[in-house]
């Protein structure tokens, strides 16, 4: 039997007011023109899913927030259907509404604009696998297990 490992990531949806804060993708060469979480990154080596959330809202929009800040949204385990050991994913989905300051683009050479989106009127250019995160967090208020192919 194949096996393979998991690449682990965690995205954050700043959340306020019915409205979600994306980023505009650029000179990434994954999702480029796609809106995509606010802040998002792979773990790295030993750490957790939570502190990697934490760690990419500081490194992306520039936010210090504590741990107890960020909500647990869904987990999504995803795959593109082949056995290509990148594209076995899974991924941790969190929500933050509180956060002192205003988000900034921090890494200019990867986001081209920050916006705030209704959460009911999202872009068209959201990648699947994210569009299906965010209409579970408009429309649940409990923690779910997405299994998806994408």
């Amino acid at each position: 039997m194949t096996r393979y490992s998991l690449i682990p990531a965690a995205y954050v949806y700043l959340v306020r007011d019915g409205e979600v804060l994306l980023q505009l993708r650029q000179n990434t060469g994954y999702m480029d023109g796609f809106w995509t979480a606010g802040a998002a990154g792979h773990l790295e080596p030993g750490e957790t899913a939570v502190r990697a959330a934490v760690r990419e809202l500081e490194e992306e929009l520039g936010l210090v927030v504590p741990t107890s800040a960020m909500v647990a949204a869904s987990v999504m385990q995803r795959t593109d259907g082949t056995s290509n050991p990148r594209e076995q994913r899974v991924d941790w989905f969190f929500t933050c509404s509180s956060w002192d300051g205003e988000p900034t683009i921090r890494e200019p050479h990867k986001c081209a604009e920050l916006r705030w989106f209704a959460l009911g009127d999202l872009p068209a250019e959201v990648p699947a696998y994210e569009r299906t995160a965010l209409e579970w967090l408009r429309d649940n208020t409990s923690v779910g297990l997405l299994n998806v192919g994408f």
